[in-house]
């Protein structure tokens, strides 16, 4: 299977300014990422999508394929992730290059187990399905059958519709949410159902000691803290 490892990033940030080439530990955030990407031996090719003149210098500088520069109107606070995938492999198609599928692999989320990557594109070619995410089980607290909403009239109804709440930690059915870490997606299903997931999707669970998804400055310390954690 042709792969494209996909690297997005963009110039601004509300949450930590320049977040993206901050340095952490000695090195420019996005650089974590890169190096992940380009240890992979299942990607057939890694790039960098940005809009930001100062982050494809930092991306080139360490050694990551920058062939086009990112449209503004994808750099924006409401530019998704789907568009900006979409947009990549139009790049291509438009050279006469086809991938079979996508790996989007976020600069937020720099810390992956080695050869994490590659466990995820055999997972995802074994499954058949449309799209992987990587995961993080849910604790039993927040498990979806023991979340409340509110109904019309006011009362709580279980958030799984169920009539019946499970009174039993025990009998709890395993449940996740994404991670951010990573992301494969079929070409077909980006390009054609115009989704990131399709209609059908496996997971890999990713390290919880290593979890973090930086969006603020509390997120940039907590990850500082895991960078210490990590065996070199």
């Amino acid at each position: 299977m042709k792969i494209l490892g996909l690297i997005p990033a963009r110039g601004g940030s509300k949450g930590i300014p320049n977040k993206n080439r901050k340095q952490l530990g000695g090195k420019p955030l996005l650089e974590y990422t890169i190096e992940a990407a380009l240890a992979s031996k299942k990607l057939s090719r890694v790039i960098f999508s940005s809009e930001d003149e100062q982050l494809i210098k930092l991306a080139k500088k360490s050694g990551v394929d920058v062939p086009f520069v990112r449209p503004e109107t994808l750099a924006s606070d409401t530019a998704g992730s789907l568009e900006v995938v979409q947009h990549a492999l139009h790049f291509f198609l438009k050279q006469g290059v086809h991938f079979d599928a996508v790996c989007l692999l976020q600069v937020t989320t720099p810390f992956r187990d080695k050869g994490f990557i590659d466990k995820a594109i055999q997972r995802f070619i074994a499954s058949g399905t449309d799209s992987l995410i990587s995961v993080q089980e849910v604790p039993h607290e927040y498990n979806p059958h023991w979340v409340f909403k509110v109904s019309n009239n006011g009362t709580l109804k279980i958030a799984t519709g169920e009539s019946q709440i499970i009174t039993r930690r025990q009998e709890l059915p395993e449940a996740f949410i994404r991670d951010g870490s990573i992301y494969l997606t079929r070409a077909k299903t980006l390009l054609e159902q115009n989704s990131l997931y399709g209609n059908s999707i496996s997971y890999i669970e990713s390290n919880p000691s290593y979890q973090i998804n930086i969006d603020t400055i509390h997120d940039w310390e907590k990850a500082e803290k895991i960078l210490k954690s990590i065996p070199k």
